[in-house]
């Protein structure tokens, strides 16, 4: 167990310096940041000194090098706009981000959950059909027109819920709506196909014939095994909703990181956006070290497997 942990830990760090150096090389490509910042009849020297200042001068990789030294200690240097330290800048975005991906990811887990038990336990009935016809479309629809429509319908026709802003729960409804949509529906269909495995195995059937009501043996018997599968999902769909809500916040104006990110990148503000993407794949990396560790804990054979290695 501590040997796999381990090695998913390496895996991780590898990772997070693979996203780092592909999304330097990245940002390099797409312009030089001083010729939005400052007026084209400055002089040679003052630009100069400008690079200087910004840790824009010098080689390509020889700022490469400084870019990771840097940021092994949360140094991603000045905001191009802000003039302010790049991660102190997402860090104080970091929260509204938390607020709407969570409770995005929870309405997703829990509600996908259930319509997968109701389809499985119902199976080829109209409700399995609608879960199924709705999963489809839950996957294939963008974030963006979710939450547009759900702003014309709420909001411009009802004036139930606001459109933009963070305040109280009023303004989280529709954003958090629009972006667990497509969690709803990945989960909904792997929990669907895993119960209905499950449903099929020996030990539930004896369940059964010990005159167990069928909600017992469903939510006490076969739902706790069903849900390993749905259960590895977790970590994928976190680093997928937090992607997601850069969309999403950009649409409803909710003031955090994917909003500042968009912000950063039409204003060529490199440090912030490197910032940005070191936080969203530090979280994606957690997530799915979480995961792992809930794993092995809910399924033995996964400690026994990686003790043998």
């Amino acid at each position: 167990m501590k040997s796999y942990l381990l090695r998913r830990a390496v895996q991780s760090l590898v990772v997070l310096f693979g996203v780092l150096t592909m999304v330097f090389v990245l940002v390099q490509l797409t312009g030089d940041p001083m010729a939005m910042m400052v007026p084209g009849d400055m002089g040679a020297e003052d630009m100069a000194r400008m690079r200087e200042a910004f840790g824009l001068d010098g080689p390509l990789f020889v700022r490469y090098v400084r870019f990771i030294s840097r940021s092994v200690v949360g140094d991603f240097g000045i905001s191009f706009r802000y003039r302010l330290p790049a991660m102190g800048l997402v860090i104080e975005r970091l929260p509204a981000t938390l607020e709407l991906g969570l409770t995005a990811l929870v309405i997703g887990i829990a509600s996908g959950v259930f319509l997968g038990v109701a389809a499985a336990t119902r199976h080829n009935t109209w409700l399995d059909n609608v879960t199924m016809v709705f999963a489809l479309v839950g996957q294939a629809t963008p974030h963006f027109w979710l939450g547009i429509m759900a702003m014309l319908v709420f909001s411009v026709k009802l004036n139930l819920l606001p459109t933009h802003g963070r305040g109280g729960i009023e303004h989280l409804v529709l954003p958090a709506l629009a972006l667990s949509m497509g969690a709803m529906a990945r989960f909904a269909r792997l929990t669907r196909s895993s119960m209905l495995e499950v449903l099929s195995q020996d030990y539930v059937r004896t369940a059964r014939s010990f005159g167990f009501s069928e909600r017992i043996v469903v939510y006490r018997y076969a739902l706790r095994n069903a849900l390993i599968s749905p259960l590895t999902f977790v970590g994928l769909e976190a680093g997928h909703l937090l992607g997601g809500a850069v969309v999403v916040e950009t649409v409803f104006s909710w003031p955090g990181m994917g909003r500042l990110a968009i912000q950063s990148i039409l204003a060529r503000d490199y440090p912030v956006v490197l910032a940005t993407v070191f936080l969203v794949a530090l979280a994606y990396v957690i997530a799915n070290l979480a995961v792992d560790v809930l794993y092995s804990a809910v399924d033995p054979r996964l400690s026994v497997s990686s003790g043998k290695e």
